[in-house]
């Protein structure tokens, strides 16, 4: 299987998002921007959303306040459509899934919305680029979204992040989170733990035990970094491994463990002494189809 090639974010960016970007706040003693004006107004029942869609939760309580801004504003800012990819009649959601379904609340009928045309990848993109540049993503979301754009389409973590105006570590650790548990990865979602906790529970040997203490005695970010910092406990009857002498990893081999861990999808650990030419990695997976990932990724 020949490689996908790299490829810049689109068609770019500042054309994407000319039409979804929030807007500017007028200068002062200027006059403040009109209202831009939709294509048209369609049907609520012509419009669905898009599979690929980052944002996987809607608040209900956040749904119903949009829906009463709604009710006595309307929408602002319109949509953002394409014709639907499957060839059916009727549009899919590129920009405004939170509105179209707030305006469903709201018992409106139709919807002003901007008509474009698209890729599937640029679909993705200003999806994922809207809600990030709004923080409306969840981390697990805003993880999911950057890997999409990774293996669907290619796209490296410098190019992102210099897209998208974050830092690289910014995405390579967000892109680490999700290494961890499903359960973990879900107490992140619900708003239960914070990204910082989880960062500091992906170098954790039992990341979901460690989460369930960090729910129930409510500990600091500081807190769970240093006992995840502590060698588990061996079980009763086994002795405790006598000290090697062995110094803790410096921060390059470890930054370089998560960014390593953050484009396989899978823990990856280094283990090279200082002074030495030689050295090993490991890479740990889960089941058989993420070894399947993993040889499809090292067979290019």
């Amino acid at each position: 299987m020949s490689k996908k090639p790299s490829r810049g974010l689109g068609r770019g960016l500042s054309a994407l998002m000319a039409d979804v970007a929030a807007e500017e706040p007028a200068q002062e003693g200027a006059a403040a921007p009109a209202p831009r004006k939709p294509d048209q107004h369609v049907p609520i029942e012509q419009i669905v959303p898009n599979p690929d869609q980052p944002r996987r939760t809607f608040v209900p309580d956040d749904l119903e306040d949009l829906a009463n801004s709604i009710r006595e504003k309307g929408i602002i800012q319109p949509l953002i459509l394409r014709k639907r990819p499957d060839g059916n009649a009727g549009f899919e959601i590129v920009a405004g899934e939170r509105r179209w379904r707030a305006a469903q609340m709201a018992q409106l009928h139709a919807v002003p919305a901007l008509i474009r045309e698209y890729s599937d990848t640029e679909a993705l993109e200003i999806a994922i680029i809207e809600n990030i540049q709004r923080a409306d993503l969840n981390p697990v979301e805003e993880a999911a979204g950057y890997r999409e754009l990774m293996d669907r389409f290619g796209h490296t973590q410098e190019k992102m992040a210099e897209a998208l105006g974050k830092s690289r570590s910014h995405i390579a650790n967000m892109l680490r989170l999700l290494n961890l548990p499903d359960d973990v990865l879900g107490l992140l979602r619900e708003g239960k733990i914070s990204a910082g906790h989880a960062r500091a529970l992906v170098t954790a040997e039992d990341a979901s035990g460690l989460a369930r203490v960090v729910v129930a005695k409510g500990l600091s970010v500081r807190e769970v970094e240093k006992l995840a910092k502590k060698p588990a406990t061996p079980p009763a009857g086994e002795k405790k491994p006598a000290a090697s002498g062995a110094r803790p990893k410096d921060a390059d081999t470890v930054a370089l463990e998560g960014d390593l861990s953050a484009a396989l999808g899978m823990k990856v650990a280094i283990d090279h002494k200082p002074g030495q030419e030689a050295g090993a990695v490991t890479i740990r997976y889960q089941s058989l189809e993420e070894l399947d990932d993993l040889c499809r990724k090292l067979g290019g």
